[in-house]
């Protein structure tokens, strides 16, 4: 069976279906959260791009509901938003995007390091990582 961040590495990797950025974290958790791929798939499709307008990381979208899930408490997740806004800046989808360009860096390749980094930090809160 493959790891958490080894399933959001293949998602990311996959030029079939198009995981956006919340589906990316949420289907790796999915039997934790006692859903199939297919049900954290759905759940997740209008989570990506900010919420389809440039608002809340798609990540941190999917690590809320992953949060939620596995029954952690608003001040938990809270900590995770801080902890992002801290390493990033924002956690706005469309300012992350703008900082990530002004760096020189691909949209792609952005998003895939905020997947992982989200999908690893909620590996070490669950006892996983």
């Amino acid at each position: 069976m493959m790891s958490h961040l080894e399933t959001a590495r293949a998602l990311r990797a996959d030029t079939q279906v198009h995981y956006n950025c919340c589906q990316s974290v949420l289907v790796p958790f999915a039997a934790e959260m006692g859903l199939t791929e297919a049900q954290a798939f759905a759940l997740g499709a209008n989570f990506g791009s900010g919420m389809l307008h440039g608002s809340v990381c798609g990540t941190l979208s999917g690590a809320m509901m992953v949060l939620g899930a596995s029954g952690y408490d608003s001040k938990q997740a809270g900590a995770v938003i801080r902890a992002f806004q801290e390493q990033h800046g924002s956690t706005a989808c469309a300012e992350l995007l703008k900082a990530s360009r002004e760096r020189g860096l691909e949209r792609k390749t952005h998003c895939d390091g905020l997947v992982l980094e989200v999908v690893q930090m909620l590996d070490q809160m669950l006892g996983q990582g």
